[in-house]
């Protein structure tokens, strides 16, 4: 996942080898001088944690360079956008004028909009859109469908556009239509194989086309014309990628940088301290979260009572506090597990105001009601046996290996001895998948809805036995036929009564069996400078996400002007 390889080099510092800073070369090298000069100067400075990069501008590719720092949406462009702060929102027309939906989310008519030009002059046409989804459903081995959309019929007639899926894409619609750039038919039919090609010479619908292309900096200049709106304020994006959390930071603190996506400890003293007037940092939660996987196929753990007293006891505050430094992954309050902000139109009604605290007496009477015995600082099982547990995380990602320290201790409140383990990246990768641990901190899927929290700690169609890898989600191996039934039920429903039947459902579940113990949101925030540029979103208008690899970073350039303009 994009977010958490991020955080881990952020967290670890500087990472060994080919690490990049700002050099004479460099395009961001003058950037503190020209800041002083306004935004006359007319580029904004992206910089990213992201180490050494290769050149590809090939937008389907997870690790090319244009998808790790995030310029391919300023370049290909979605038929919608898709702002996941507000993920209840309608998905904002885009390259799509029009987008409607049918009453079972089987069907979507789209009208491609009016005076959209490729970079190379060349209209967008339905066909484009039409070559565009047929490549990524006939791609090989589904290389190119990395939503699993089920696609069925894709067809144009004039400047409609028509699709037709096996099966409602309500919970996924966000993904098809405002997380899948549009590539244009004229040159993407004479490329090998999409999936893996390298695009030097990327032509896209967006306001950007690629300028210049080198190690020390990408350069995106605006088109002259042709664009389908009002052309951006923001004449050049330069990006550079810095070798880790520590020089990305120095440059946005020194204003080489001016947006970035990194966390920042004691980001008031280390960024904001810096020039309090320009220097802001916004990290707002989605709809993904990160928690303890609980494995329920090792006892005692099986036991649903044992795991919701072990909920009652972590302490979010104290994670959120020293794990999170007070703003990067946003506290869980909601014992649904949801996040406060994405999360409150989706709490069921049962579950509204019911909130996390630390409860350590009201713990142990659970326990001992259970059949868990008490001995000084020891919990004993139903058989006797001392309960313990082992913590696991990778050793670089310090805010999970703070969170574990933490959670240790909690669970020491109610006698149950856990230690922590440090595995490699690869080495917890694969234990998580094969179902080899006893808890480990992972994050969830995230999308417009709670379906794909819910559906990564609960859904038994993920279910895989231990030893066999699974992939997708229930790293814990958790089973319940009613969890399961009702993330169906939620998926394809037609109407909002039968989702929020089903919903309630989950949400019980979660709450009364604890498959995963949240803790902290996902989130799409940014550090930026109003030093040269204003129009950021804020807490106060969240109008798209802040984070300049999502999608709806284009949202933000675009709204972007000069500072006192």
């Amino acid at each position: 996942m994009q977010r958490r390889n991020l955080l881990a080099l952020a967290v670890a510092g500087v990472l060994a080898g080919g690490g990049l800073t700002a050099c004479s070369d460099s395009p961001n090298a003058q950037n503190k001088s020209n800041a002083e000069n306004g935004a006359a100067s007319g580029f904004l400075s992206i910089g990213m944690p992201n180490s050494t990069q290769t050149e590809n501008n090939n937008p389907f590719i997870g690790s090319s360079s244009a998808t790790n720092l995030g310029y391919r949406w300023m370049i290909y462009e979605p038929l919608g956008q898709w702002n996941n702060t507000k993920p209840d929102q309608p998905l904002k027309p885009w390259l799509a004028s029009e987008i409607t939906w049918s009453a079972d989310w089987k069907t979507v008519d789209l009208t491609i909009r009016d005076g959209a030009t490729w970079s190379d002059g060349k209209p967008v046409t339905a066909e484009d859109v039409v070559f565009t989804h047929t490549m990524i459903r006939d791609s090989k081995d589904g290389a190119l469908n990395i939503y699993a959309i089920p696609y069925d019929q894709i067809t144009a007639e004039g400047n409609k556009v028509k699709m037709t899926f096996k099966s409602s894409q309500f919970t996924t619609h966000h993904k098809l239509i405002g997380q899948t750039p549009t590539v244009p038919k004229h040159i993407w039919s004479t490329i090998a194989d999409p999936a893996t090609d390298t695009i030097k010479t990327p032509v896209g619908s967006g306001p950007y086309k690629l300028k210049t292309w080198s190690q020390t900096g990408i350069i995106l200049e605006a088109r002259d014309s042709g664009y389908w709106q009002e052309l951006p304020k923001v004449k050049e994006l330069r990006y550079t990628s810095y070798s880790g959390n520590d020089t990305t930071l120095t440059a946005l603190a020194s204003g080489q940088a001016e947006w970035s996506f990194v966390f920042i400890p004691d980001y008031e003293q280390t960024f904001i301290a810096k020039d309090p007037a320009n220097h802001k940092v916004t990290a707002p939660g989605v709809l993904g979260i990160h928690g303890l996987y609980i494995n329920t196929t090792r006892k005692p753990f099986d036991d649903p009572k044992l795991r919701q007293a072990m909920n009652m006891v972590v302490n979010r505050a104290d994670i959120f506090k020293q794990a999170e430094a007070g703003y990067f992954h946003p506290e869980i309050k909601s014992v649904t597990g949801l996040p406060d902000g994405a999360g409150d139109p989706y709490i069921t009604d049962e579950y509204k105001g019911k909130t996390f605290s630390v409860d350590v007496e009201g713990a142990k009477t659970l326990l001992t009601g259970a059949g868990y015995k008490l001995e000084g600082d020891v919990l004993k099982d139903k058989t006797g046996k001392p309960v313990t547990i082992k913590l696991t995380a990778p050793a670089p990602w310090s805010d999970y290996q703070t969170s574990l320290e933490i959670i240790k201790d909690n669970f020491a409140k109610i006698g149950i001895a856990a230690t922590v383990e440090k595995p490699n990246q690869n080495v917890w990768d694969t234990n998580v998948q094969k179902g080899d641990f006893d808890a480990t901190m992972r994050w969830t899927n995230g999308g417009s809805t709670p379906f794909d929290i819910y559906q990564t700690a609960m859904d038994g169609d993920l279910y895989k036995p231990i030893g066999t890898t699974a992939q997708q989600g229930n790293f814990g191996r958790f089973q319940s036929p009613e969890a399961t039934a009702a993330l169906k039920a939620y998926s394809n429903a037609t109407d909002d009564a039968a989702r929020k039947t089903a919903l309630a459902t989950l949400q019980k579940i979660f709450v009364e069996q604890a498959p995963m113990l949240p803790v902290g949101a996902d989130n799409v925030g940014a550090a930026y400078s109003t030093k040269k540029w204003v129009g950021w979103p804020t807490a106060e208008d969240s109008y798209a996400p802040g984070q300049p690899t999502q999608a709806g970073a284009l949202m933000v350039v675009l709204n972007l002007k000069p500072a006192g303009s």
